[in-house]
Parts: C-alpha cells; sequence; structure tokens
C-alpha cells in the first residue's frame, strides 16, 4: 500500500503505524521468538529467562506444558495446575502469546503455525532442540544461577521420609519407580526377618532396615504397606496410631467394617491413607474415564474390564488360601475399578461364578458381575485361566475399546455407527506405572487433604465390600 503526504487511508488498521513522512512503500516485519516451559512456582529465573528471549525478537510466544502431558512424560513433581501456571506467565506481562504445549512433536508444529524466527530455551537443554533448526533459528540462553523450581519445592515442602513395609517383588519396583518422583526419599524396609530386610536394603542402597515394625515407624513420615493382602489391616492400623501416612497395596482391606473403621481413623489422625491401584492414577486411564463420561459415546449401558495372568508356580503367595491368595484378591481390584469408576458404587446387585484350584482352594478364574438400575458390568479376574486382558465400554452412541493390556493405558478408541466418526487417543504410561500413584500420594500430604478423587475411600470401602461378599460365599456359583 501507498501513502502519500495529505492522503486518508481507507480503514487499513496499519495506519497508525505509517509515519507520513514516507512517500514510498512500508514494509513492516515483525520477529516472532518461541519458548517452552513449566513455569511452576513462578519465580526470577522464569522472569529473567522470559526477559532475555523477548529481548531477541518483537513478539514473544510462551509455550506452557498441560498437566497430561507433564504426567505422560514422567514429571510428576509440578504442584500448580496449567490454569495457574498459565497465569503465572500471563501475569508477567511479557508473553505476547500464550499456548498450551499438550503432545511430544507439538513444537516443530507450533513454529510453523505462528511462523516462529527464533527458538528459544535455558542453556541445560543444549543441544536438546537442535532438530527444529531446520526451521528456525535456535537459541539457548543462560539460566538464572541459584534458582530453581526444586529448590523452591522442598523450601515450600519437607521431603518426605518414606519406609516400605515388606521386601517382597513389589516393593523392588515401587523402589525404583519412586526415583521418578522429587519430594519422596525411601530411607529404610521393614521385613520379619532379619536376613530378608538387610539383603533388600544392601541391593537396593537403602541405609536402613528394621524387623520391629514400631522402630521402623519411628523414623519414617510415611509407609509403603506391601506386606500379604491379609495382615494389610494390621501394618496400616499401627501406622495410622503412629501419625504415619500410608500408602498400601490392592486389595487394601479385605472387608467393608475394616476399610471404614481404618479411613476414618486416617481421617481423625489428619493422616493420608491410599489405596495403591495404580491405574486409578495413570494419565491415560483418567482421559479414558473423562471421555466414556463426557456422553460421546450417550449413556453407558455396559462395561466389560478383564485382567488375568498364568500363574504356574503353586508355591506362590497366590496360591496360599491362608495368606488370601486366589484371582480375586490378587487381580480383581483392577477390573472392578474400571467398573465403578464409569458406573458408580450406588448399590448394585453382585454375583460371582468361580473355577477354584482342587489342591490349594484358591479361586483360578472369577467372574463378578455387576447389576445396575440402568447398566450391567461383568470384572473378570484369573490366575490358572487366561483371557484377552481388554476393556469395552458400550454406550447408546458408540463404544470405547482397549486392548490388552488394558490396566496400563496408553491406547483406547472411540467407536461409532459410522466408522467415519471413530477416533484413537496416544498417552504414554510409563514404565511399570507406580510413580503415579505415588506423585498423587505426595500431593495429597502437601495439599492437607483427605480425599483423593482418583480414587476415593468410598470406592475403596465399596471394593473391600465385594472381596468380603466373596470370601463368604454370598451369591457366589462355583463350578465344577
Amino acid at each position: 500500500m501507498m501513502v502519500r503526504r495529505g492522503e486518508k487511508s481507507l480503514g487499513n488498521p496499519l495506519d497508525s503505524l505509517i509515519s507520513m513522512e514516507y512517500t514510498s512503500p512500508i514494509v513492516l516485519f515483525m520477529k516472532t521468538i518461541i519458548t517452552y516451559g513449566t513455569f511452576d512456582l513462578f519465580h526470577t529465573g522464569h522472569v529473567n529467562l522470559l526477559k532475555r528471549a523477548k529481548a531477541l525478537g518483537d513478539r514473544l510466544i510462551v509455550g506452557v506444558t498441560s498437566d497430561a502431558y507433564d504426567q505422560s512424560r514422567g514429571k510428576l513433581n509440578v504442584m500448580q495446575n496449567c490454569a495457574e501456571r498459565i497465569e503465572n506467565v500471563r501475569r508477567s506481562g511479557l508473553a505476547d502469546l500464550i499456548v498450551v504445549e499438550e503432545e511430544e512433536g507439538q513444537k516443530v508444529l507450533d513454529v510453523q503455525k505462528y511462523g516462529v524466527d527464533v527458538f528459544a530455551i535455558g542453556s541445560d537443554w543444549v543441544g536438546k532442540f537442535d532438530y527444529l533448526k531446520e526451521y528456525c533459528e535456535v537459541v539457548y540462553l543462560e539460566r538464572t544461577k541459584g534458582v530453581s523450581s526444586t529448590d523452591l519445592r522442598q523450601e515450600k515442602n519437607e521431603i518426605v521420609r518414606m519406609g516400605i513395609a515388606g521386601a517382597g517383588r513389589i516393593a523392588g519396583r515401587f523402589l525404583y519407580e519412586s526415583k521418578y518422583v522429587s519430594g519422596i526419599d525411601v530411607t529404610s524396609v521393614y521385613a520379619r526377618k532379619e536376613e530378608r530386610a538387610k539383603e533388600f536394603a544392601e541391593i537396593h542402597e537403602l541405609p536402613e532396615y528394621y524387623t520391629d515394625y514400631s522402630e521402623f515407624l519411628n523414623h519414617v513420615d510415611a509407609v509403603y504397606v506391601a506386606v500379604p493382602h491379609h495382615v494389610h489391616y494390621d501394618f496400616v492400623k499401627e501406622a495410622l496410631m503412629h501419625g504415619k501416612h500410608v500408602l498400601c497395596e490392592k486389595p487394601i482391606f479385605l472387608t467393608k467394617r475394616e476399610a471404614e473403621e481404618l479411613f476414618a481413623l486416617a481421617e481423625e489422625k489428619n493422616c493420608i491413607l491410599q489405596e495403591a491401584i495404580k491405574t486409578a492414577f495413570a494419565p491415560a486411564f483418567l482421559q479414558l474415564v473423562g471421555v466414556a463420561k463426557s456422553g460421546l459415546i450417550g449413556s453407558i449401558r455396559s462395561v466389560d474390564a478383564t485382567f488375568t495372568k498364568l500363574e504356574t508356580d503353586k508355591t506362590l503367595r497366590e496360591y496360599d488360601i491362608n495368606q488370601a491368595g486366589g484371582a480375586l484378591n490378587e487381580l480383581g481390584s483392577y477390573p472392578m475399578l474400571a467398573i465403578i469408576k464409569l458406573l458408580g458404587i450406588q448399590e448394585p446387585e453382585v454375583s460371582f461364578i468361580t473355577s477354584k484350584d482342587s489342591a490349594s482352594g484358591v479361586d483360578v478364574f472369577t467372574r463378578v458381575n455387576f447389576l445396575y438400575k440402568h447398566a450391567s458390568a461383568t470384572a473378570n479376574a484369573g490366575i490358572g485361566v487366561k483371557k484377552e486382558g481388554d476393556l469395552c465400554i458400550a454406550g447408546t452412541k458408540g463404544y470405547i475399546y482397549v486392548p490388552a493390556p488394558w490396566w496400563k493405558t496408553e491406547y483406547f478408541k472411540l467407536c461409532f455407527e459410522d466408522s467415519r466418526r471413530n477416533r484413537k487417543y496416544f498417552i504414554k504410561f510409563e514404565e511399570d506405572g507406580l510413580r503415579y500413584e505415588l506423585s498423587a500420594f505426595l500431593n495429597m500430604i502437601h495439599g492437607g487433604g483427605i480425599v483423593n478423587h482418583m480414587l476415593t475411600p468410598e470406592e475403596s470401602i465399596f471394593m473391600a465390600g465385594i472381596f468380603e461378599m466373596f470370601r463368604n460365599g454370598e451369591n457366589v456359583r462355583v463350578l465344577s
């Protein structure tokens, strides 16, 4: 556009930027910078980084990671939610545009979408984003020394000293997963036999081990209970009486009365008591529940969930009836979790069909049937019978299918009568997944709350009642 002295433009929005002294065409160039971060507990280092990025051009775009993306990449110590972190950036006044980073690979798309000239990031990422040089200039900015979000988290919340009660298979996996959650320091292990406790401590380089449970409790802030199912009640109760937070393996209790009593005791002692069903806290499962209940597949009319594994070694705890072994106790929590998160706990009719091992007496396959007012569901668990470990949620408009192993949900799809409407969802499930339950547990401790919406005390109490019904033989049909 040409503008000469004395002429009027015809409403072009750039008029105010054009000096009337110019008598030749004007070319306006705006240099766009983009940077990304979590921006948790916004501090001076963040401000300085944004200032340095902004100084590189005319327009600064800031990408803030979503909660789901942080979870999917194993960043589990974020203390503020996405909305709070976006507000942190907005209030700085340094961002011209804020976008949400939701998935791996988005940076390339954003650079192209927004016509970015410079990608800027902290110097602790040197070399990591060189692949973007194909699309724009990449600049690694010096970070502010002596300040970090990690330090601020530690100042705000003391490190939680955690001990493991039990030295079995799951305890070792838990210890490995704990290294991915900031704010937890696993310091000790308890086991009845000194040789086992000492061996576990040496293998995992723990500074302390105990064979006296009370003494063990005096040296920790929180306990991960990973002992056999039938002694959960005793271990959890003693820990709560000592004022310790408790994360207890599933099934947390085997009777409704025990569950009601100890969740009430936890509230009385101002302690966190959480059942450790890892799937309940996994990012993809949380999204799955949200999508299923959003109405996209209509009203849910049926849920079918299965978890089986073949255990051929009958010397294992799973085949010991005196240690509450059996398929339902061992694996039933997972399929029942899917059902109650989708259909609720509003007093469904419950019945069982089971097959038992003739030698040990434990159930090797059990189907739990739930009949609600407007829906039905089946939960299948097996240690001696193999079945496809999938999950199907049927609705009045379509269905959701999650392939095996659905309890480690990474992928699910929505299916409709018109297949052109089908959709697929992908969210990473990190390794064994125990980090998700531990992260939620830690957040509850620091937040001072008692209820975790991902798995509530009422839901754990309901499941404990199901285990009790089965053991008492209520509505149980045994196959010959």
